[in-house]
Formats: C-alpha cells, sequence, structure tokens
C-alpha cells in the first residue's frame, strides 16, 4: 500500500511538474514532459529504494566469506525488508549451530590428541614419500628421538631400532617379534594399516609392547595349568589310595576274584591319567610342521576313511603345502569333537575352497554348537565345558594351523550344529 501510494504521488508530481515546464519549454508537447519527468523522478525513487538492499546484500556476501574462512563468530543486523530479514534470520542461525558444531569438534580433536598421545601403543602415520606426517610420545621414547618426528624419513628412524625389529618394520610385515638387549625379554608386535587421507594414500604403523601384558598373562596360565592338573590328580590319586587299601584287605582274606578287580581298576585310573599327563606332553612338544605339497584327496583320505565324512563339493586341484599327519590327527580331533557335541556322523561334511592366495577348510557338523561365552573361550587352552575334558583338543588344533602360519575361526551354524573354518596359505 506505501509502495502504491509512493507511485501515485510521483505520476502527480510529473503531471505538475510537467505543466509548468511547458512554459518554458514552447513546442515540445506536454506529454513528453511529463513522461520524461516521470521517468527521471522514478529512476531517483528506485535508486534510494534499493540503496538499503544493496548494502545489505554486500553484507551477505561478507558474511558467506567470511564462513569459508571458517570464521563463524560473525552476524548481521536484520534489515527492514521483510524478505530480507527473513534470510537474514535463518543464515544467521545457521552461522550458531556451524560456531556450535566447530566448537564440539575442536573438543573432539583435544580428546583424541590426549588419548593417542597416552597410549603406550607407538603410533607412526606417514605419506607416499615415506616421510613421517604425525607420531606419538611413545613412538618418540621407541626410537628414542627428543624431538618431533615430524618430517623424518621412516629409513632413518627404523635404522635407530635394535636388528630384528628393524627388519620386521623394513619388510612391512605385521608380526611378533621378541628382543633381548639385557636380562630380560622385550616382545612387540607390529601391525600395519593403509588408507587415503585427503585423497592420498599413507601408512599408519602402530607397535606395541607385550612384555608385560605377557608376563602377566603366562602367570595366569601357569597358575590355572598347576590348578587343573593338581585337581586330575587328586581325582585320580584318591580312588588308588582307597582302592589299594582294600585289595591289602581282600588279600588278607584270600579273595583273589575281588583283588583282581581292585587291580583292574587301579590300573583304569593309572591309565586315564597317564593319557591325560600326555594329553599336556603332545601340547607341550608339538613339532614344528614338515610341510610338503600333498593333493587335497590324500591329506583328506584318512579322515573320509575312518571316519565316514562326506566330501562337500568338489575340491581344489591346487595341491596342499601341509603337514599331512598333523592336519589328518585335527581333523580326525575336530570329527570326535563333533560327534560328541551330539552330531550324526553323516551329517559331518567337509568343504575345501581355493581363495587364491591361501584355502579354506570347513568342518561343518548339526550337533549341539556352542554359545557365545563358550565361543569366546573354546580355542583357549585348558578352557572345557566337558566334565571330563582337558580343554587341549581345539587348542591344539590352533596351535597347528598357525604353526603352518594360517587362522582358525568358530562359529554357529544356520539350522544348528558348529562350522570349524581353517584357513591355510598355500
Amino acid at each position: 500500500m506505501q509502495r502504491l501510494t509512493g507511485w501515485v504521488f510521483l505520476m502527480s508530481s510529473a503531471a505538475l511538474g510537467g505543466a509548468a515546464l511547458s512554459r518554458w519549454l514552447t513546442g515540445v508537447p506536454l506529454v513528453v514532459i511529463c513522461l520524461l519527468l516521470a521517468a527521471l523522478l522514478g529512476w531517483l525513487a528506485l535508486r534510494r529504494e534499493q540503496a538499503p538492499s544493496t548494502e545489505h546484500l554486500r553484507a551477505l556476501a561478507t558474511l558467506v566469506a567470511a564462513w569459508k574462512d571458517a570464521d563463524f563468530s560473525t552476524s548481521i543486523r536484520e534489515p527492514a525488508e521483510l524478505d530480507l530479514a527473513e534470510l537474514t534470520r535463518t543464515l544467521n542461525a545457521l552461522g550458531g549451530e556451524l560456531r556450535d558444531e566447530r566448537q564440539r569438534l575442536i573438543q573432539r580433536e583435544l580428546l583424541l590428541e590426549t588419548v593417542v598421545q597416552n597410549t603406550p601403543t607407538a603410533l607412526l602415520l606417514t605419506d607416499p614419500r615415506q616421510r613421517v606426517v604425525y607420531a606419538n610420545v611413545a613412538a618418540r621414547e621407541l626410537f628414542a628421538v627428543s624431538g618431533k618426528l615430524e618430517g623424518w624419513k621412516v629409513d632413518e628412524l627404523i635404522a635407530r631400532l635394535p636388528g630384528e625389529l628393524a627388519d620386521l618394520m623394513t619388510r612391512g610385515q605385521d608380526g611378533l617379534i621378541t628382543l633381548q638387549p639385557g636380562d630380560e625379554e622385550e616382545v612387540f608386535h607390529v601391525t600395519r594399516r593403509g588408507f587415503e587421507l585427503h585423497g592420498r594414500p599413507h601408512t599408519l604403523t602402530m607397535v606395541r609392547r607385550l612384555t608385560r601384558e605377557l608376563a602377566r598373562q603366562e602367570v595366569t596360565t601357569w597358575k590355572k595349568v598347576i590348578r587343573v592338573i593338581s585337581h586330575e590328580i587328586n581325582n585320580a590319586l584318591g580312588p588308588i589310595a582307597s582302592m589299594a587299601h582294600s585289595g591289602s584287605v581282600y588279600a588278607d582274606r584270600g579273595d583273589v576274584e575281588r583283588l583282581k578287580q581292585v587291580f583292574a581298576a587301579i590300573n583304569e585310573r593309572a591309565r586315564h591319567l597317564e593319557g591325560f599327563i600326555g594329553g599336556y606332553a603332545r601340547f607341550a612338544r608339538l613339532p614344528a610342521p614338515q610341510r610338503s605339497v600333498v593333493p587335497w584327496t590324500d591329506v583328506l583320505r584318512t579322515v573320509v576313511e575312518s571316519e565316514q565324512v562326506r566330501i562337500d563339493g568338489a575340491l581344489p586341484e591346487a595341491p596342499a603345502l601341509v603337514d599331512r599327519a598333523q592336519i589328518e590327527q585335527l581333523l580326525i580331533n575336530l570329527v570326535k569333537n563333533a560327534i560328541e557335541a551330539g552330531s550324526p556322523r553323516e551329517a559331518i561334511e567337509i568343504e575345501v575352497s581355493d581363495l587364491g592366495p591361501q584355502f579354506r577348510l570347513q568342518l561343518r557338523d548339526r550337533g549341539s554348537g556352542m554359545s557365545e561365552a563358550v565361543l569366546a573361550q573354546a580355542l583357549l587352552p585348558f578352557y572345557s565345558t566337558k566334565r571330563t575334558g582337558t580343554g587341549l583338543g581345539l587348542a591344539l588344533a590352533r596351535e597347528i594351523v598357525e604353526a603352518h602360519g594360517g587362522r582358525i575361526r568358530l562359529s554357529n551354524r544356520d539350522g544348528g550344529g558348529l562350522v570349524v573354518s581353517l584357513w591355510l596359505p598355500k
């Protein structure tokens, strides 16, 4: 309404002004004079009306430029124009949200930096030129450098390490290394991972010192071994002592038949104890695998014929590179475990797949499977859910597979049962 009133006033002024000018501009039509005067007054009014909008648009451009420079602390006043006022309120609110989000990111970065710098694992981030772009305090301690590591070449830092650890890091492989610089051993675990950062490939090397952790784990394991062995020996010696006393009584009475039963029972308990101790001895004395090239049909022949399990699918044409005797014994033990878990023998199957750089062997059954808690500990030595179990069967399987440079995993099977997966390198 204000704009309409203004334009009416403008046209009236142009008409009056044209009538006044026509006295001096004789020969020029009155209509032309009025139109020219109206155009001039309209242009002047439009310039005056647009001046605040132009100034505010410049302020908005300055605000956006500040955001581009990551400065979210600026805000601008709201103009009188309704459209521009709504846009300004929206942009000011957006700037406030960006400012709060930036503050939260800064706090998270500070927290992450504190955690990374204080972790006992040495972290070393390198760029494609093999120069260090980030390192934490543990890395500086590992490489015995007092100042910053950023800018150092990786080769220069590796040269400062002991020989075996330096060789492992030079090869760029993950691994566990044991050093003995003095009277005590030092155990290190090296892990390397590649990823892209700002569109360029980078490498993160992590060196973790495991000496104390392994020492605590070793003490815990020995305590558990002693506890299990003591329990089993006491369970055997108690009945043996009782039966020996009964045998003495029967001998005095001349009861030969009862005496034979006592001797048979003592012999059975002694054999059980011998088998128990023998299992621990075999686990402790597992020899290094003598690997040779063997066709998969030969690797699986014994377990298929003796245990009556079936092969699922065709076997790979590429031969296996394994210690045949150890893998056969491993598979026989797994089949016996499956049967003890309630699986029908005919439901047990073995599948071997060629995955390129490695083979995957899966033994599947239809037994009772395992709970999540048991799955998490089933491969640990001395862990067993069986009343008379030693907890060495699956631990021995893991030892054999890892000695071959492979790995083992247990998982429950859809529809019931267990899947034991073995990955073996070629």
